[in-house]
């Protein structure tokens, strides 16, 4: 199990990982070994996730989730997979507990009374800027 917060703990069942060679740094390696991590998360069948959680790791996913709900995280940074692997799995758990915070609903209130004034007096003041700007009439 990996502990994402105190409520949310994925099973690494729901997880496969493959090794594939990397774009990034690699030096002499760069060809020969299989340095990337590709990180395919089963989020529409993951039991620990609610329904809530899933649609908001569905919208912060954007193009990183399948149509499938499968969440696929391509970590190349480094060069080590060692390294790789740590971070796609940071990045997972980053994007997990940032879709476990509920956004806070808004309240929706009126201006104030000072707040119309101050609108008035900018309107007023902008009126007469551009009322500057104009050519001056001519007496005919």
């Amino acid at each position: 199990m990996i502990e994402v917060n105190e409520r949310i703990a994925i099973d690494e069942r729901d997880i496969e990982e493959s090794f594939v060679r990397s774009s990034g740094p690699g030096g002499q390696n760069v060809n020969k070994l299989a340095t990337a991590v590709q990180l395919r998360f089963h989020a529409e069948r993951s039991a620990a996730l609610s329904d809530a959680v899933r649609a908001r790791l569905r919208g912060l996913a954007g193009r990183r989730m399948t149509k499938d709900g499968v969440l696929v995280i391509i970590a190349q940074r480094f060069r080590t997979q060692e390294r790789n692997r740590a971070d796609a799995y940071d990045r997972l758990i980053d994007l997990i507990r940032a879709a476990s915070v509920a956004p806070v609903r808004r309240i929706a209130t009126r201006p104030g009374r000072a707040a119309k004034r101050r609108h008035r007096e900018a309107k007023t003041a902008h009126s007469k800027m551009k009322r500057l700007r104009q050519a001056p009439e001519r007496d005919g």
